[in-house]
């Protein structure tokens, strides 16, 4: 499958932005998905993550009550909705699928789109 990040962009501290993931291939639906963000100098991270039909969702701690995961199987993608954005969000944003029902690791997931720049201003 492969996956295509995009809605990135410069936000002050306290905006909102819409990260979207579009996925190829007729099977989206049988892949957990997720997204991660890797912060400059930094590893990347978890952020969220959300199962085959969308029934349960997973979050960082450092994320939880502010973003929130969703996708839509009828037009093969995943969203992120961020809210309440903090200079320390900013990062490059990746999204990615799993075989799995889904996963808390970048060593669980099996492909990778290629990221999206998200710069939060204080």
């Amino acid at each position: 499958v492969q996956l295509q990040a995009s809605g990135g962009g410069l936000m002050q501290a306290g905006g909102s932005l819409r990260l979207s993931c579009a996925a190829s291939g007729r099977t989206f639906s049988m892949y957990g998905m997720g997204w991660f963000r890797q912060a400059p100098g930094k590893e990347r991270e978890f952020v969220a993550a959300i199962t085959w039909s969308g029934g349960s969702t997973y979050y960082a701690n450092s994320v939880k009550g502010r973003f929130t995961i969703s996708r839509d199987n009828a037009k093969n993608t995943v969203y992120l909705q961020m809210n309440s954005l903090k200079p320390e969000d900013t990062a490059i944003y990746y999204c990615a699928a799993t075989r799995r029902p889904y996963g808390l690791k970048v060593s669980e997931y099996d492909y990778w789109g290629q990221g999206t720049l998200v710069t939060v201003s204080s």
